[in-house]
């Protein structure tokens, strides 16, 4: 994150969100859009206007470049990426981009659901990213890990969703730097499901739930989260970091 970037951020004491969606099974499945007549990105940008001290926009899939240009990332601080059946589609360049925007600039990520599998949360794990799956709509009850991490706040011990898709392990990821939930499936598998990753400037919070037959982004819950997951992944307010060849900060012989 660039001075002049951090200044106006502070400047206007809000959080700048982009929410982005493949957004295909929507337009493809009536079903689907009779749950998320906005989209699953219209659905979670609702809710995050409605709280205080954010400033939401939405992109999707099908917009020129992604709807992730130069502009529109250097005025967000944090992105949310729901994806699932065109993770390929996404442009390297945007890959790129987005990576560079986080790692350099200290830009927020947010990865829902089947995002596990998109290009630049691979790209940031380097690893396959694989998992067990199964959808038979069962229950769902994660679990909170560690109480005293601000992504927990608002939640208890516990809470449950009563029909989801099920994420086994094992998960092909790098231990997490912090783990705040674990999941438990009535079919009996456990997932570590909310995990926090650092990269370079950047926080990166996994959070599995969101299949989009169901309609997991209206339970209060499953939004607390990823309200205070956002909060949690804005930059941290600083000038970005001078890298390469530099002088000695005091004399040398």
């Amino acid at each position: 994150m660039y001075e002049s970037d951090v200044k106006v951020r502070r400047l206007r004491g809000k959080i700048r969100v982009t929410v982005w969606n493949e957004f295909l099974h929507e337009k493809q499945d009536l079903e689907i859009a009779n749950i998320y007549p906005e989209g699953m990105h219209g659905a979670i940008a609702s809710y995050l206007r409605g709280r205080p001290g954010f400033e939401v926009r939405t992109a999707t899939m099908d917009e020129p470049e992604h709807g992730l240009t130069n502009k529109v990332l250097s005025e967000t601080d944090v992105l949310t990426w729901w994806g699932h059946m065109r993770h390929e589609e996404v442009s390297d360049a945007v890959v790129e981009r987005v990576y560079n925007r986080i790692v350099y600039d200290g830009m927020g990520l947010i990865v829902l659901h089947s995002a596990h599998f998109s290009r630049i949360f691979k790209r940031l794990m380097g690893t396959h990213c694989n998992l067990k799956w199964r959808e038979v709509g069962e229950r769902e009850r994660l679990w909170v890990v560690s109480e005293g991490h601000p992504i927990a706040e608002g939640i208890g011990d516990y809470f449950e969703i009563e029909h989801a898709e099920m994420y086994g392990e094992p998960f092909g990821i790098p231990s997490p730097d912090e783990l705040v939930f674990i999941s438990w499936f009535k079919g009996g598998e456990v997932f570590r499901s909310g995990c926090c990753f650092y990269r370079g400037k950047g926080k990166i919070f996994y959070f599995s739930p969101g299949h989009e037959s169901y309609p997991i982004y209206s339970d209060t819950n499953v939004l607390r989260v990823i309200e205070n997951a956002t909060r949690w992944a804005a930059p941290v307010e600083r000038s970005r970091s001078v890298l390469g060849n530099v002088k000695p900060i005091e004399e040398l012989p």
